[in-house]
């Protein structure tokens, strides 16, 4: 038996599960302007997946990081969302 198509879905399904309220708690206490350590850590995960010793790990590796980018914009999306009152704002940070 194959395991290594279960462990990626596995792992796809809790990198998107951990990273939803990852995008919500960052843009609640810091804003969009978190959004170049975003960039920072797909681009270390994208280069350690073409470095990594198995497929597996690389193919982990390369879904974090695709799944990092695609949280800033899912970032500027959740001020879209805060903005319209779907979410709550942080009354502790100042908004431009």
């Amino acid at each position: 038996m194959e395991f290594s198509g279960i462990i990626v879905g596995l792992g796809t399904f809790l990198i998107i599960g951990i990273l939803h309220p990852v995008v919500i708690k960052g843009e609640y206490y810091f804003g969009t302007k978190c959004w170049p350590v975003f960039a920072i850590l797909g681009l270390i995960c994208c280069v350690a997946s073409l470095f990594a010793g198995n497929l597996v790990a690389s193919v982990l590796l390369a879904v974090l990081g695709f799944s990092l980018f695609w949280t800033i914009h899912e970032l500027f999306e959740q001020a879209k969302r805060v903005k319209k009152g779907w979410f709550p704002a942080n009354p502790r940070r100042m908004r431009l």
